[in-house]
């Protein structure tokens, strides 16, 4: 079983595609599910998110961890076959801004993981400082038809 997904392996795990693709690597080796993110400086909602202050959006930061989540998930062989679909949002603090440039190095524990729901925790950190914490519950759905 391949324990560390580029690109093109995440692209076979998880349905999203490019602009609503956040998650670049991730990497289960050592037990635990790590991932990247960098956010570059052309992303599509730096413009409007804010003009001459751009931040990544906290719903970015949070969905870029739940699809860390399911790419590491389906690694370790666990969950349902079909699309994660977020049930639930705890518990989500956002600490530090994250900025164009920057990369989002995520930590992803599973909490719960059937063949009907995942349940995670994640946090988020840019140059070692916690940017981003949070708790979600994901149903799984049908497969996606592309």
């Amino acid at each position: 079983m391949k324990q560390i997904a580029d690109l093109d392996e995440i692209k076979r795990l998880i349905p999203h595609r490019p602009p609503f693709l956040y998650v670049d690597e991730v990497d289960v080796s050592s037990g635990t599910i790590k991932g990247k993110r960098k956010f570059a400086e052309s992303e599509f909602f730096f413009e409007g998110h804010f003009p001459g202050m751009p931040v990544v959006p906290g719903v970015i930061l949070v969905e870029s961890m739940a699809q860390c989540g399911g790419v590491g998930t389906r690694l370790l062989g666990l969950g349902g076959p079909g699309t994660y679909l977020f049930a639930k949002l705890k518990e989500a603090r956002f600490r530090k801004a994250v900025l164009p440039g920057d990369c989002l190095e995520m930590e992803i524990e599973i909490i719960k993981a059937s063949p009907a729901i995942v349940h995670q925790k994640g946090k988020g950190y840019v140059d070692g400082e916690l940017a981003v914490e949070a708790e979600w519950i994901a149903i799984v759905g049908p497969e996606s038809a592309g």
